[in-house]
């Protein structure tokens, strides 16, 4: 397994934990690029959450998401093998 496929694990670990709602698009062609790697719904709040690795930052198309979703009212975030284990705390601190 990838880095990035052992943050996405947690992610969802996470999330199934807390009760929330999400899934994980898969683009293939077929969807919207730079969609965050994440959607999930908590409490009536949409969240975006991109996953990454080893310093890396999300592209500019990816950003551009996470910054509507923003704009919108709903939750984005970045997540990495250093705050993933307090994902549900960035969560709930914006509820």
């Amino acid at each position: 397994m990838t880095p990035e496929g052992k943050v996405k694990d947690k992610v969802k670990l996470t999330l199934a934990v807390m009760g929330a709602y999400y899934c994980m698009p898969a683009t293939g062609g077929y969807g919207s690029s730079g969609i965050p790697d994440v959607l999930c719904c908590y409490k009536g709040r949409f969240i975006g959450i991109e996953c990454k690795t080893r310093g890396n930052k999300p592209t500019r198309l990816q950003q551009s998401n996470l910054d509507e979703i923003e704009r919108q009212g709903g939750m984005a975030f970045v997540v990495n093998e250093d705050n993933v284990s307090v994902l549900r705390q960035m969560i709930e601190e914006r509820l």
